[in-house]
């Protein structure tokens, strides 16, 4: 005689919402974020130091009439400082840009 399964018996069961998460009391703070923000711009200035130290050759700049002797690093540690500047004066141009236009668009009560 055949035995009659019930189907269900047979399948295994339905793992549903993917692999179970260990549940933690962790708590993103922002002191902690300011730690690893502190931590990540602490690595990147060495990694910065580290660049400047392996590129001692000097070279000469001239700029708007001016000249100077500076080693390779730190002329384009110069550059970068002052394209970052230039990128931060756009950004807050921009920022300031769009603020003006929010509150010029907000109805008055």
């Amino acid at each position: 005689m055949t035995e009659e399964r019930n189907p269900q018996e047979s399948t295994p069961p339905q793992l549903t919402g993917g692999p179970a998460r260990p549940t933690t009391n962790s708590v993103v703070t922002r002191a902690s974020m300011m730690w690893v923000a502190t931590a990540a711009g602490l690595l990147v200035l060495v990694l910065l130091i580290i660049f400047i130290l392996q590129n001692q050759e000097s070279v000469t700049l001239h700029y708007f009439g001016l000249n100077g002797t500076v080693s390779i690093g730190v002329g384009l540690f110069i550059g970068a400082v002052g394209g970052g500047i230039i990128v931060a004066i756009a950004g807050t141009v921009r920022i300031i840009q769009l603020r003006t236009r929010v509150r010029r668009n907000k109805p008055r009560p």
